[in-house]
């Protein structure tokens, strides 16, 4: 069966502007010193420095309650509280928004977040007001936040991405690849998951898509949301798996004996053996190879 995997040759590919280049030649651990993100600056609005206006805001924030609806967003004031919070969350993924009352994107993206905290109950999101107070903006100083908003994704009180001045479909993306633990796709951490995943497959016929990419891959968390809805739609025919090469390196050394270049790439397998792979990040492409190894006619 390892041998099956480790002999399997890709057929080669057309680059396509979606996918994300990767160095295998570079430990994983070179991800914590590259940026998490990209600015579209036409999105965010400059964090205010005035002490004035902090100490207006807070009157102002002192004053508004809660909506019911948003109980599930934390709200926390100072280092302490922000800490705590991320302490208490242990492996689950926390959410940060970084807001402020000056800024209208904060505003307008707020009530997504309001209605993510109500679906992903295993997701803990936490709101910083930059400009309410001294001590919320000593959060956003030592956390380097100078645009909102900005959001952070933690696990295990480690920052492991981060985007700023995005909007809703992007977060919804994020929070689903970040923070989906309890899903139809079955989570790989290293070769010998795929390995027990392949022989405790292999008696039911069933075909496993797994979908490789990495953890800061735009295409990768943009494909995902469909994999998870498709995920839901064919558990009686497909087993949907993940791996993500950068996490350590087990990982990275299966995506070089896959000849994986760039990401996502999508093995598919059937009875033990790998039959054919798809490079690319398009829903319809990715639905028309799965109908076609599950050999349904697509015309």
């Amino acid at each position: 069966m390892a041998s099956a995997i480790t002999n399997f040759l890709a057929k080669p590919h057309l680059y396509l502007p979606s996918l994300t280049k990767i160095n295998l030649f570079n430990s994983h651990r070179s991800s914590h010193h590259q940026s998490f993100f990209t600015k579209p600056t036409y999105l965010v609005t400059k964090l205010e420095s005035n002490p004035n206006l902090f100490a207006t805001k807070a009157t102002a924030a002192s004053k508004t309650k809660k909506a019911a609806s948003d109980e599930r967003v934390q709200q926390v004031h100072s280092i302490e509280e922000f800490d705590e919070a991320l302490k208490t969350a242990k492996n689950k993924l926390v959410v940060v928004e970084y807001a402020a009352s000056h800024s209208y994107h904060s505003r307008k993206i707020y009530p997504f977040v309001v209605d993510l905290s109500r679906t992903c109950s295993d997701v803990e999101f936490l709101l910083v007001m930059g400009d309410e107070s001294e001590k919320t903006r000593e959060i956003c100083e030592r956390e380097k936040i100078d645009k909102v908003p900005h959001f952070s994704f933690y696990k295990s009180m480690e920052k492991i991405h981060e985007e700023e001045g995005i909007k809703p479909d992007t977060l919804v993306g994020d929070v689903l690849y970040y923070g989906d633990n309890h899903s139809a796709v079955v989570q790989l951490h290293c070769r010998e998951d795929v390995e027990r995943l392949i022989g405790e497959e292999k008696a039911s016929g069933k075909l496993i898509v797994l979908d490789v990419g990495l953890k800061h891959c735009g295409p990768c968390v943009k494909v995902y949301p469909t994999v998870l809805k498709l995920s839901r739609q064919m558990t009686d025919t497909v087993v949907f798996a993940r791996m993500n090469g950068d996490e350590n390196d087990s990982c990275m050394d299966f995506l070089k004996d896959m000849n994986v270049v760039e990401v996502p790439t999508f093995l598919f397998i059937r009875d033990g053996e790998i039959r054919g792979r798809y490079v690319g990040s398009g829903k319809g492409e990715l639905i028309g190879e799965i109908l076609r190894y599950q050999g349904v006619r697509v015309t």
